[in-house]
């Protein structure tokens, strides 16, 4: 005989309490989360911090308090807890630029202070494997009516095509002769490729700077001064007036121009600055790689052969923690470059800097006046379990181990949206020539 089956019985849940229940397991994976990412990390203090810094990143952002003023951010973070801390620092960043530029980007207007600055872009090819590639092409014109330098901007709308990637023609916010030498400028572009890199998803690594013309006298400014920001930069047709290419370490640069553009002797300049880079690069042969085209029967315009400048500039990706700096100030004073960094006092007259990285020893080789310099640090420069030592000449400036931080973290973004470009810990030193 067969026995009988077990009768099947189901369970009932009330709806309030499968919200409750629904609420209270929410709560524990929201808990997992912060727990998942501290647990068996040696650093207690660091675990800690990533639980309080999740707390604070949880709070609506008008609520939040500071993030420098919270006691956690200066404790000491593991190499894993620092970088679960640059994603959520990140995410919370991504989410602000989406929610305060979204209408503006859309638009083509971005913003810095109370400058504006207009832009227009095309696609093209697919992304790479870590983005689109983005070139900014700034247009000719200067001192002139508007409506020249608007007509100036359609032209820079054509003018080349990548073979991948955003290209994008920004309209200068004046009409003077120096419209891209100036101070808002630099925020300016700095916004550009943040919002691209957001709505748009651009590779930092593959950013490039170009100009004709006037544009073009914008590159010998904004490149050297920049630098840290670009994979690769070209000059078309332009004039250096006071510049130093001492900048351009880093960043391979091509000039192309006319033989036969005599206006302003242009076509002298770009001789001269290509003789410049050639003696640079023979006493540094690691930096100031360089190219010069000038077009012997060509006058102020190219006919567009210029336009081979883009694919060689595609063929290089920005180099962001480079072994050798040489950060020389411009009238438009940075504060950052590369990792190093200083005051806009310290930047004023031009100061010049030079310093190499070899292992856990940063070397600071020259320095034009007294200063106060921070180098900055992340784990693809140093290993933070051992000392590093900071010498400037006979003079050991600094020598002990450095922490991992939230505050770190946070200023470095908040400083530049790059994710790419992160620093984790800094060392000031004072510094005399």
């Amino acid at each position: 005989m067969t026995p009988p089956r077990p009768r099947r019985t189901s369970l009932r849940i009330p709806r309030l309490a499968a919200i409750c229940m629904g609420g209270l397991l929410l709560g524990l994976l929201q808990e997992a989360r912060s727990q998942a990412v501290v647990a068996d990390d040696p650093p207690a203090a660091g675990a800690t911090a990533l639980r309080e810094l999740r707390a604070w990143l949880d709070q609506p952002a008008e609520q939040r308090q500071p993030l420098t003023e919270q006691a956690f951010a200066n404790a000491p973070l593991s190499k894993r807890q620092a970088e679960q801390a640059t994603e959520w620092l990140r995410e919370a960043q991504v989410e602000t630029i989406r929610a305060a530029n979204r209408e503006s980007f859309s638009e083509g207007v971005v913003r810095a202070g109370e400058t504006e600055m207009k832009f227009a872009y095309r696609r093209f090819g697919r992304p790479g494997r870590n983005g689109r590639s983005l070139y900014i092409s700034m247009h000719g014109g200067g001192g002139a009516p508007e409506r020249v330098n608007d007509q100036q901007w359609e032209n820079q709308k054509r003018l080349y095509e990548p073979a991948e990637g955003i290209y994008v023609a920004p309209r200068a916010p004046g009409n003077t002769w120096d419209l891209w030498h100036q101070g808002h400028i630099d925020p300016l572009f700095d916004q550009l490729i943040a919002q691209m890199i957001v709505f748009e998803q651009v590779d930092p690594n593959r950013v490039y700077l170009m100009g004709y013309s006037a544009g073009g006298d914008g590159v010998y400014q904004v490149a050297p001064r920049m630098a840290d920001r670009f994979a690769a930069a070209a000059m078309m047709a332009g004039h250096p007036n006071e510049t130093s290419p001492l900048g351009l370490r880093n960043l391979p640069f091509a000039l192309y121009c006319g033989g036969r553009d005599t206006a302003y002797q242009r076509n002298e300049h770009t001789e001269r600055m290509n003789k410049e880079l050639d003696a640079l690069r023979q006493d540094d042969p690691a930096g100031y790689l360089h190219r010069a085209v000038i077009y012997p029967d060509k006058a102020h315009w190219m006919d567009r052969e210029d336009a081979e400048a883009v694919p060689w500039m595609a063929e290089f990706t920005r180099e962001a923690h480079p072994d050798r700096i040489v950060w020389k100030q411009d009238d438009v004073i940075e504060t950052r470059f590369y990792w190093l960094a200083m005051s806009r006092e310290d930047g004023a007259d031009r100061t010049l800097v030079t310093a190499r990285r070899d292992g856990q020893v940063i070397t600071i080789e020259e320095v034009s006046k007294p200063l106060s310099l921070t180098i900055r640090f992340d784990d693809s420069m140093i290993d933070f379990d051992q000392p590093v030592k900071i010498v400037h000449g006979d003079q050991t400036l600094f020598e002990g181990e450095l922490s991992r931080t939230i505050s770190m973290i946070d200023r470095s973004l908040s400083e530049r949206a790059d994710p790419t470009c992160v620093f984790t810990a800094e060392v000031s030193v004072e510094i005399a020539p």
